[in-house]
């Protein structure tokens, strides 16, 4: 699906941090997952970063003495990474607005995620039209690619309107 040249940071391409991507996402602690947001181009890519610790509220439930990441939560970071991408690429054009999921295809996990990890989540607009967005999008810890998925959102007023 991508190589890994594709995740390496470009010093010279847009990054958010942490307040950066609040600003263009409504998630807060503790449903806020993605630390950092690089490799942003605008219309087409962003890599997540999330660093996995073992303090998130998760891992006393999943599971005790064995913490393993859920593989939705691994999806939600897809999902954050890429509602940001889209709200960064419509600026103005966004405000008011909220990145609604809308679907989850050929999503695959192929090795757990546990603390000390550091997600890579490399995210590619496959196609929008109007307000509606089409993704795809592979997870990686170090060369190990841990979860993929094709994923599908739109962009609408905050209020549902």
């Amino acid at each position: 699906m991508t190589t890994m040249t594709e995740f390496s940071t470009d010093p010279k391409l847009p990054m958010l941090d942490t307040n950066g991507i609040k600003e263009m996402i409504p998630h807060r602690y503790p449903f806020l997952l993605v630390d950092r947001i690089v490799n942003i181009m605008p219309g087409q890519q962003a890599v997540g970063i999330k660093n996995v610790t073992s303090n998130e509220p998760f891992f006393p439930g999943h599971f005790p003495n064995h913490p393993v990441m859920p593989g939705v939560l691994i999806i939600e970071c897809m999902a954050q990474t890429t509602a940001a991408l889209v709200v960064y690429t419509l600026g103005e054009e966004a405000k008011g607005k909220v990145v609604y999921f809308m679907s989850v295809d050929e999503a695959r996990f192929r090795k757990p995620v546990v603390p000390g990890d550091t997600l890579r989540i490399l995210c590619k607009v496959l196609r929008n039209r109007a307000n509606v967005w089409k993704f795809t999008a592979e997870a990686r810890v170090e060369d190990t690619v841990v979860a993929e998925a094709t994923y599908a959102a739109m962009i609408m007023n905050e209020k549902g309107a």
